[in-house]
């Protein structure tokens, strides 16, 4: 098993050996829509390449002028380097996304993709009562091309996909009702997350086209301007050496760093 785990360190820190891993240590920079993205690529090998998608930029986009991750890495590896798209993360949201270099690779990754051994989690921060320990949340979603949007919708409506994730509370602040929430996606529907958490009563801050009112006036007190979710850490085996391969990072969000009064970071020195 190899684990890759982000780390505020500078590029040339250096490999630490352990019985059955490997610590890669990354400088992460702060920016915004300036995507260096030499500065973003967490891990590379010649059949994948590993990068922190910051919030704000698109995973791919069909606008003209408009910057996205495809685009960038492209122009990264230059000439006719080939570039497989495996999965996205939502534009307003950051985290991990692991693409392929080779056709072999593009294929691989899918089928663990399709076979839910690509194991992706999430960190959030919502807006509710009575957050639950340890829950998984199961409805069916329907999506609407024209509006760029999808709804919770019965089993028996058409076009409706059964979707799934596991939730377990990592920290909260009562007096806010703000927590912190450990997210596993096990199926990958359009905007997932973000719709079955303001379903079950806890819309995600940041979150200005799924957000109730109260969560997008609590968003504007304190300062979220994105929404409050990292793909925080990814899971998969190497296409090629079929080794297990890890990837952690820490959001870049100020609201994971700091959260709400009376609400302890789950991120400590």
């Amino acid at each position: 098993m190899i684990k890759y785990y982000e780390r505020n360190a500078r590029m040339g820190a250096g490999l630490k050996n352990h019985t059955d891993a490997l610590i890669f240590q990354l400088r992460v920079c702060r920016f915004g829509m300036e995507v260096k993205m030499k500065e973003r690529i967490l891990y590379e090998d010649k059949e994948i390449l590993i990068c922190h998608k910051p919030a704000g930029i698109a995973t791919q986009t069909g606008r003209v002028g408009q910057k996205d991750m495809v685009s960038e890495l492209k122009n990264y590896l230059g000439g006719n380097s080939y570039l497989g798209l495996v999965h996205r993360l939502d534009q307003p949201v950051e985290g991990l996304l692991v693409f392929a270099k080779t056709p072999f690779a593009a294929k691989e990754l899918s089928r663990q993709l399709t076979a839910d051994l690509l194991n992706k989690q999430y960190l959030a921060v919502v807006l509710g009562e009575g957050f639950p320990n340890t829950e998984t949340l199961r409805d069916y979603l329907i999506k609407d091309n024209k509006t760029n949007t999808s709804r919770v919708a019965k089993a028996e409506e058409a076009g409706a996909k059964k979707a799934k994730l596991q939730v377990k509370t990592a920290a909260y602040c009562k007096e806010e009702d703000i927590a912190l929430l450990e997210i596993r996606l096990v199926t990958g529907r359009h905007h997932q997350i973000r719709v079955q958490l303001t379903n079950a009563g806890f819309p995600l801050l940041g979150d200005s086209k799924y957000g109730t009112e109260e969560s997008k006036r609590r968003s504007k007190e304190t300062g979220v301007d994105n929404v409050a979710l990292c793909a925080c850490r990814l899971e998969f085996l190497h296409p090629k050496t079929k080794k297990k391969l890890e990837f952690e990072i820490k959001p870049e969000g100020k609201i994971f760093q700091t959260g709400p009064d009376g609400w302890e970071p789950m991120w400590k020195n």
